[in-house]
């Protein structure tokens, strides 16, 4: 089968927020046939690897396949949270959208079904 590559957007939505330092980012899959590849192509170390210089400690993963999500705990994200951080986000409100720019890939097949 053919792959191509594409934008995590074109086949998720994606939520997120913060506890503490941590950024917490949902990615729910927009029909349930994407949410094996959501399995298969958002690893850890993928998640961690998109968010390298924002992300500085350790990448957690849920599946939540009843929800057709996978959630993420970007640990050490947010200069210390909300109330003591300096960054224009500290709490993680856009790290969803920065999700939604990383790119996998997909069967074509797939994509045209």
């Amino acid at each position: 089968m053919a792959r191509k590559t594409v934008r995590l957007i074109e086949i998720a939505h994606a939520r997120s927020g913060d506890k503490g330092d941590a950024g917490n980012v949902g990615v729910i899959a927009r029909d349930e046939r994407f949410y094996p590849v959501l399995v298969e192509q958002l690893t850890i170390d993928a998640v961690k690897k998109h968010f390298a210089g924002i992300c500085h400690g350790t990448v957690e993963r849920y599946e939540l396949p009843n929800l057709g999500a996978l959630n993420f705990i970007l640990n050490n994200t947010l200069g210390g949270g909300g109330t003591v951080s300096l960054k224009h986000d500290a709490q993680g409100k856009t790290l969803g959208a920065a999700m939604l720019r990383m790119e996998i890939e997909v069967d074509e097949d797939l994509l045209q079904s």
